[in-house]
């Protein structure tokens, strides 16, 4: 029997620097062989000093988001302190867990990369689509064009690494996945988190390559 299920596609990923987290997406959205959006956002704040990348469902990531927003919204009123990077973990990782297990006609897939700042210093987590949760102290990429991304990681990852040089590395990482991953392209995005918040440093549209 022919699979007509849409495959959807995409990169991201997340640089853990000795001054802050480097977040990085590209811009295409797909369904297919179709590029259904060229200026699709992947990266998005979810408080001040946090931001996560999406990848898969474009609706479940939407929703996930505006969820977790809510919850760390309600969290830092009922408790008049604001949330740790990890209590948005593992809040997230809680949402993530019930919203593959609903009974659905289309299930919910969506991974997602958290970087974030609190008093106790920088953090990146892997988010999978089953809510599972694991801390990453170097790097991560999702995404259908993540094998790529993560070569170019590998070879020119190292623990000293400023969040100047990996705004560099990210751009390079993407740039590679954009030439060998056909569901990723268009441009990039790139975000940074630190102590003074997490702040876009990056909004490009490209036709085919990063230079």
């Amino acid at each position: 029997m022919e699979d007509k299920r849409i495959h959807t596609g995409t990169t991201t990923l997340g640089i853990v620097c000795k001054d802050g987290i480097v977040l990085a997406a590209d811009k295409r959205a797909s369904a297919g062989y179709l590029v259904a959006s060229n200026d699709e956002k992947k990266i998005f704040k979810i408080t001040d000093h946090m931001a996560i990348t999406t990848a898969g469902m474009v609706s479940d990531a939407q929703l996930i988001t505006k969820l977790i927003q809510a919850e760390l919204r309600l969290k830092r009123m009922r408790t008049k302190e604001t949330p740790s990077v990890k209590e948005a973990a593992n809040l997230l990782a809680g949402i993530l867990y019930q919203n593959i297990r609903k009974m659905s006609m289309v299930p919910g897939i969506v991974s997602l990369l958290l970087g974030g700042n609190d008093p106790d210093g920088n953090y990146l987590y892997e988010l999978g689509i089953d809510g599972s949760l694991m801390q990453k102290k170097d790097f991560y990429s999702t995404g259908s064009g993540s094998m790529f991304a993560i070569g170019v990681l590998e070879s020119n990852y190292n623990q000293k690494i400023t969040v100047k040089e990996g705004i560099e590395l990210a751009t390079k990482a993407i740039n590679t996945a954009i030439n060998r991953d056909l569901a990723t392209g268009d441009g990039l995005d790139i975000f940074v988190i630190n102590e003074r918040g997490a702040h876009q440093v990056v909004a490009k549209k490209i036709e085919k390559t990063l230079k």
